[in-house]
């Protein structure tokens, strides 16, 4: 039986927005449960002559899954893990996961070990087995919103707060398949299939070749997730991974998983003055490697008046303590240990670090367990949650505000240079805002809060001014959420319009007719 291709408004309307609070617009949608489903809506849009937007579990926060016209392709039904395997020469468990798994789904069948092997081969089984035999196991990649689809992370190069030890999305995939725009299909090996230089030749599974140019701008050498991943004799899965969708449609995604630590700890450290808190970021970074935290999140003054003004409710959900007065700002590190003793020896170790670096032990939250833990993670998902109440209500008033939110990252020796930029630039204009992130990467998101259009407007250029000041610093625009629709122009800051021409041209190589995912990274070409 075909896929139905579904054009009823009132089917379509909840597919026409992402966490962006964008809407776009729609003639069809469909929801394929197999590869061979989504080949028979490619051909038919195609056909149509129509474009054609992709969609996860819709959880971004740069418009990379609002549709701008024609069909959309939603892959939340292709949501199976499809078999296991163990890889010999890098010590570990694979996991072959659709598209449309989201990463709480796969959090959890790991976990308890149990899958649905419906269509398994009997060497996934065998595999399985030797799992469910093994210790503890878990998918390094971590992001703050668990209902994010497998295919979304990968589009994105999605990451997140352990990011800082473990990495993004990309070091953890390794296997894809693809369906290119013209219903071809490409499947990809980590290590079997390299750039020349910057030149390509990409082998698809009939046997047929793509051969093209690399963009040949320079990465910025800090957490980026910026435009197409790229550089000489480059393994070429990586030009997919954090693609945003506009090269070729995820399929399956082979996951590496890592042996789950013996025991996790965390602390949330409190701060009278902004640079004692920095003063610890750049103490625990300076650690032996082996020694290093796996997270590292900071959270500002408004960020921490802003919890206060919560507090109530998050006491009686959470059971959280009462934050002091004289917290200024605060520091949240995680941990991984072998055992006790390991874990005991790094307490006292960060402790040190902490009285030298001017914050005060007594006022510490120290978390051994997972229900404690839970506290402190339930404090950090309190901003972004609180920030999206505030906007909701002035959207009462200002139907057009949304947030401001920054995503830039710098180099290590720059990272006191933006907080000041931040700082400075933020009391000048007046604007409310919150600085909260990912400081073990110099990531830190800025929040805007806008109380108006004009302050909308404002906060648009200003950030406009930050991305201008963080390239020429040797940062990037964008170091986790990608482009999307919204940040065309911050793209350009970074890398000009020569390499947007280059990215385009990449794109014709593998989308010559623009099918897939118009107006992702780059603006529409007219």
């Amino acid at each position: 039986m075909p896929v139905q291709i579904l054009s009823d408004p009132q089917i379509i309307q909840p597919y026409l927005s992402d966490e962006s609070k964008v809407t776009g617009q729609a003639q069809s949608i469909s929801f394929p449960e197999c590869e061979a489903e989504i080949r028979e809506v490619l051909l038919a849009v195609r056909q149509a002559h129509q474009t054609l937007t992709v969609q996860g579990a819709r959880t971004g926060i740069t418009g990379g899954a609002v549709p701008t016209g024609g069909h959309i392709l939603n892959l939340s039904k292709l949501n199976r893990i499809t078999g296991m395997g163990w890889d010999a020469e890098r010590n570990c468990f694979l996991l072959s996961v659709q598209p449309g798994v989201q990463l709480n789904q796969l959090n959890k069948a790991i976990a308890e070990k149990s899958f649905d092997t419906t269509g398994w081969s009997a060497q996934a089984q065998s595999a399985l087995r030797r799992f469910q035999q093994s210790g503890a196991w878990f998918l390094p990649a971590d992001i703050t919103e668990t209902t994010a689809s497998i295919g979304g992370m990968v589009s994105t190069n999605a990451s997140g707060a352990k990011s800082y030890r473990y990495g993004s999305m990309r070091r953890h995939v390794l296997g894809l398949r693809l369906l290119l725009a013209n219903g071809k299909s490409l499947s990809l090996r980590r290590g079997e299939q390299f750039a020349q230089d910057r030149q390509f030749s990409l082998r698809l599974d009939d046997g047929s070749q793509i051969t093209g140019q690399l963009p040949a701008y320079r990465m910025p050498q800090v957490k980026n997730a910026s435009g197409y991943y790229v550089h000489e004799n480059m393994d070429l899965i990586d030009l997919f991974i954090g693609s945003e969708g506009t090269l070729g449609i995820v399929t399956e995604v082979t996951l590496a998983l890592a042996p789950q630590p013996g025991f996790t700890w965390g602390m949330m450290a409190f701060f009278t003055r902004e640079q004692n808190a920095l003063a610890y970021v750049h103490a625990l970074r300076a650690l032996p490697q082996a020694e290093q935290p796996i997270a590292i999140e900071f959270f500002d003054q408004a960020c921490l008046a802003l919890i206060r003004s919560e507090q109530e409710q998050l006491h009686a959900h959470q059971n959280m303590p009462a934050l002091s007065p004289a917290a200024q700002s605060a520091i949240y590190i995680e941990f991984n240990a072998k055992s006790l003793p390991e874990r005991d020896e790094a307490i006292n170790r960060v402790a040190d670090l902490l009285n030298a670096a001017g914050g005060d032990e007594q006022a510490t939250w120290l978390a051994l367990s997972r229900q404690d833990l839970e506290k402190l993670v339930a404090f950090r998902h309190a901003i972004p949650e609180s920030i999206n109440r505030i906007i909701a209500e002035r959207k009462r008033q200002h139907p057009n505000l949304t947030k401001l939110g920054s995503d830039m990252a710098v180099p290590d020796d720059k990272l006191d240079w933006v907080m000041k930029l931040y700082e400075d630039t933020l009391m000048q204009t007046g604007l409310e805002a919150l600085k909260f992130g990912h400081i073990g990467d110099n990531h830190l998101h800025v929040n805007i809060l806008p109380r108006n259009e004009a302050e909308y407007t404002q906060g648009k250029q200003l950030f406009e001014q930050w991305a201008r000041e963080v390239v020429a610093a040797g940062g990037t625009v964008s170091a986790e959420h990608g482009i999307g629709k919204l940040k065309h122009a911050l793209l350009a800051e970074l890398y000009g319009t020569q390499a947007l021409n280059e990215m385009r041209a990449l794109k014709r190589c593998f989308d010559p007719q623009g099918l897939l995912n118009p107006g992702n990274m780059f603006p529409l070409e007219a």
